[in-house]
């Protein structure tokens, strides 16, 4: 296959929801890509329950990085926590985390007939830890939440919800053939989506 014909094979694939997701060759567009267009993520603690100590334990979460919409995204995975809630008190114990988010749950997959495992449906693996933020993040991480999810805004108050968001260390993207593409923070958060 000559280089022209697989670059226009390439750009035909990278067509979702009349815009084109970025090429295989720029990773860290494609991780902010992903996040940006991803509601909700696998977050993976290590258990601090009785019967699982120790042991991986992932459970989803609604997350946002932003309000929707072409170049609103911070990049910055927020969520709206409670201690009620067992992966919250994994991470009291032990804040390290890893988050998986896949352009399986948007309609691009679905669109092109990719499995949720083929590398085609892009998905970023990210490692870091789970913080809460300050006060004067909260601002921003309510809108990013609530403009995604409204319905969080009427969750009960009794259960002391909080703003937390993921703190990135590391990042690994699967877009393409060939195996995990490495990213770095300062490379993710120098990119719009």
């Amino acid at each position: 296959m000559s280089r022209l014909t697989l670059l226009c094979a390439i750009a035909a694939l990278f067509l979702a929801a009349g815009r084109a997701i970025p090429p295989p060759e720029e990773a860290a567009r494609m991780a902010r890509f992903v996040l940006h267009n991803c509601d909700w993520g696998a977050l993976a603690t290590l258990s601090a329950q009785e019967g699982l100590r120790g042991r991986p334990f992932a459970n989803i979460f609604s997350l946002s990085d932003g309000p929707p919409g072409p170049f609103r995204g911070s990049g910055v995975p927020y969520l709206y926590l409670t201690d009620m809630e067992i992966s919250v008190q994994d991470l009291e114990i032990n804040s390290n985390a890893s988050l998986t988010v896949s352009l399986a749950q948007t309609p691009y997959c679905k669109k092109h007939k990719y499995d949720p495992q083929n590398p085609l449906c892009a998905h970023i693996i990210f490692c870091g830890s789970i913080v809460k933020v300050n006060d004067s993040e909260a601002d921003t991480a309510k809108k990013a939440l609530f403009s995604r999810h409204p319905e969080m805004e009427s969750w009960p108050k009794d259960h002391n919800w909080f703003f937390a968001k993921f703190n990135i260390t590391n990042i690994w993207v699967l877009d393409y053939f060939g195996g995990l593409k490495i990213v770095t923070p300062e490379e993710y958060y120098s990119v719009k989506p």
